[in-house]
């Protein structure tokens, strides 16, 4: 949550900087956009009508290179370069960061190797200092650091933008969850209902037991005393 927070005042700076400016004029908007070192959501700027009037023009490159930014990585960039403009180093930075966000989606565990080939990372050590001072301590991620393994454990990992179509995948997802949570709480209600049933059995088999002893006892009693020598 606090990543969110600290880039809402940085989003609305740049959704007005980016709704007065046309054209050609925005490329400059977006390559100080995609450098911030405090932005990792772009939607919002996306969504600006004067940003959406690059399509199909011949400024549509910078369009490209915004979307790179709010739903690609680094090996989009790659293979595909030629669309793009040339990124400066803080954009090479950042979108490192986003891809490590992206695979911390779909996988809690991230092997060394996975990691150094994504991000184009060449030994573990170039690779263990950019996930703590660039990830870590930037707040994007939290987690464990396996040197002997040679993984990366994710406890937490921002959020990015959503891709598109990709609500509709996350709404079933949700949708699937909440069936396995219902399912699951009947199972659990019903185990419930069986322990409480159980206890009241175990509870009157008791009673019986000890109400059986009790007459077993007071026959006892009664027989000694008829047998007893006056």
């Amino acid at each position: 949550m606090e990543i969110e927070e600290k880039q809402a005042e940085v989003i609305d700076h740049f959704v007005k900087q980016v709704s007065a400016q046309k054209g050609s004029a925005l490329g400059s908007v977006f390559v100080e956009a995609t450098s911030h070192p405090s932005l990792f959501a772009f939607s919002e700027i996306l969504a600006v009508p004067t940003v959406a009037e690059l399509e199909g023009t011949d400024n549509s490159v910078h369009l490209e290179m915004l979307r790179l930014f709010a739903h690609g990585t680094w090996s989009d960039y790659k293979r595909n370069s030629g669309k793009f403009p040339q990124l400066v180093p803080d954009q090479v930075l950042k979108l490192k960061q986003l891809t490590v966000l992206t695979l911390a989606e779909t996988k809690k565990v991230l092997s060394y190797d996975q990691l150094m080939l994504e991000l184009d990372v060449t030994n573990v050590r170039e690779l263990e200092d950019f996930l703590i001072n660039d990830c870590m301590y930037a707040g994007l991620v939290r987690g464990k650091l396996d040197q002997l393994q040679r993984y990366f454990e994710v406890q937490f990992a921002a959020g990015r933008d959503l891709r598109p179509g990709q609500l509709g995948s996350m709404i079933q997802t949700l949708s699937n969850w909440l069936a396995t949570s219902d399912n699951l709480l009947v199972t659990i209600q019903d185990k419930i209902k069986w322990a409480d049933t159980m206890s009241e059995l175990d509870k009157k088999h008791r009673k019986e037991l000890e109400d059986r002893v009790m007459e077993v006892k007071k026959a006892v009693s009664v027989k000694c005393s008829m047998t007893r020598p006056f």
